[in-house]
């Protein structure tokens, strides 16, 4: 029997007035990522996002590449940018990810997430996004994204280091000043915004130019995002979900980016330079909650496109 068996769902917080056309600003243009199986739990796109945003589609390890690109299909037809994710270590070899990127390219998609994926051992001839990237399969792709990591990579640097995440980084800012495709860094999402700020500084010390589209976890119960932040290796912000679940009061309540989100919005505000360029949503609570948390928050950055 449930505890509370008829308290309502409550609705998405709404940031403060004084903050509020910062934070609208910020999240003009945001992306969402979503896998086949929850895509499938979405029956129209058009009523939960804003037109034209893009969606990236991640591709789990044993995911067959006939439901990634029907699922990238449905979205395109749905009137969506689709980037779907290329991870080196689960493709075979180029002539496997020169038929990937044709299958997308035969659906309308013309941007892809270039990464080297989560498995331990490369299945085939590729480990890094950078052989991929160098693999020249991507011609005729107008966007290319990597990832980045403001806190980090184990996987990469084991010993606690940034060292080669960042030399990874300048290779791809070089790459990106030598190729007419357009090009990014999107994130691991994080929990705490002067960790954020600290390492995007830094990136334009280091001549690093690529623009940053930051990762966000959006709506969710705490629990959930404990798991996915250790499991995805998040560092030094897991601290302030740690820090909210010793305080009872908001076991009950679900996490939501409102603070975070509004943090780097004014830094941005104050700083136009700044080198975050768009906020991506990771959607751990459900893909239609993180829309409406970005509908109650981003005013006409979140309106669906229905609704338009």
């Amino acid at each position: 029997m449930a505890l509370f068996p008829f308290r309502k769902k409550a609705a998405p917080a709404a940031a403060p007035v004084g903050q509020a056309a910062q934070l609208e600003a910020f999240l003009k243009g945001y992306s969402i990522e979503v896998m086949p199986r929850t895509a499938e739990k979405v029956s129209d796109f058009r009523a939960i996002l804003p037109s034209g945003t893009r969606v990236y589609v991640a591709h789990i390890e044993g995911t067959p590449i006939e439901d990634m690109v029907a699922t990238a299909k449905r979205i395109v037809d749905e009137g969506f940018a689709v980037m779907p994710h290329f991870p080196a270590r689960i493709i075979k070899d180029k002539a496997t990810l020169v038929d990937w990127v044709a299958r997308y390219k035969d659906v309308g998609v013309r941007q892809g997430l270039i990464l080297a994926g989560g498995v331990p051992q490369p299945v085939g001839d590729f480990s890094t996004s950078m052989q991929l990237l160098e693999s020249g399969a991507f011609d005729g792709f107008d966007r290319l994204h990597v990832a980045g990591h403001p806190e980090g990579n184990k996987d990469i640097d084991a010993d606690g280091s940034d060292r080669m995440v960042m030399e990874a980084a300048r290779w791809k800012s070089a790459f990106a000043e030598r190729t007419d495709a357009q090009m990014a860094m999107a994130t691991q999402f994080c929990f705490d915004a002067r960790p954020v700020i600290d390492w995007v500084k830094r990136l334009d010390r280091e001549g690093i130019k690529l623009p940053v589209h930051i990762g966000v976890a959006g709506p969710a119960k705490l629990q959930t995002l404990i798991k996915f932040a250790i499991a995805c290796g998040v560092g030094p912000s897991l601290k302030v979900l740690q820090k909210r679940a010793l305080d009872v009061s908001k076991l009950l309540t679900p996490y939501e980016p409102t603070e975070f989100l509004a943090e780097l919005a004014a830094h941005k505000a104050a700083n136009p330079d700044f080198g975050i360029e768009q906020v991506h949503f990771f959607p751990l609570g459900g893909i239609k909650t993180n829309a409406e948390w970005v509908t109650a928050n981003g005013g006409a950055s979140g309106k669906p496109a229905c609704a338009a």
